[in-house]
């Protein structure tokens, strides 16, 4: 894996299996037609279901923006044959407006068809390893009925921290989460 260009301050990070790049508008469509589906909704704290009109638009135009504070890619296989957009990576930066203290919060999704291939665990490593936002350490959390997402941050290396429940707008509900964290420096 290799930084290979600059989109603005946000790299393209090149694996053997897909492009981390960020996100254009062209991926709408892509991107609406898999978090409209229930089961990746139903993973995140953050995608609604049913899917609004406008909402995937919205949320790119928010995570291109230059004052953003959250830095979103793509996972693009077409550079090696496969799906355009399987699934969304991103780092949000946890002291914007504050003093930096050098920590980002991870996050990502994959498509239904790509889940249990190592996709989502080859993303969080090559996402890491190119720490574009120059994270000392970074967290995670997971729905505690979502194991396979633990297994991707603890084959990666993170370290489980603790129990928590965050708000999911898909569910209208309090979920319990499981926290872990990643030292990098």
């Amino acid at each position: 894996m290799k930084i290979a260009a600059m989109l603005g301050p946000q790299p393209v990070i090149v694996t053997d299996r897909f492009v981390l790049r960020p996100l254009r508008k062209s991926d709408a469509g892509l991107i609406a037609m898999y978090t409209g589906d229930k089961r990746v909704a139903y993973t995140t704290s953050s995608i609604p279901h049913p899917l609004p009109p406008g909402a995937t638009e919205a949320f790119i135009a928010r995570t291109t923006a230059a004052d953003r504070h959250e830095d979103v890619w793509a996972i693009d296989g077409s550079p090696q044959g496969s799906g355009e957009v399987l699934g969304v990576i991103g780092l949000k930066r946890m002291d914007a407006g504050q003093a930096d203290r050098g920590q980002s919060e991870i996050g990502y999704w994959v498509a239904p068809a790509f889940w249990n291939t190592g996709i989502a665990s080859e993303a969080v490593r090559a996402l890491l390893a190119a720490n574009p936002q120059g994270a000392r350490t970074v967290f995670a959390s997971v729905f505690q009925d979502n194991p396979g997402s633990a297994r991707v941050l603890t084959n990666c290396g993170f370290e489980y921290l603790g129990d928590a429940e965050t708000f999911s707008v898909s569910r209208n509900a309090r979920v319990p989460t499981w926290t872990y964290l990643r030292k990098l420096a």
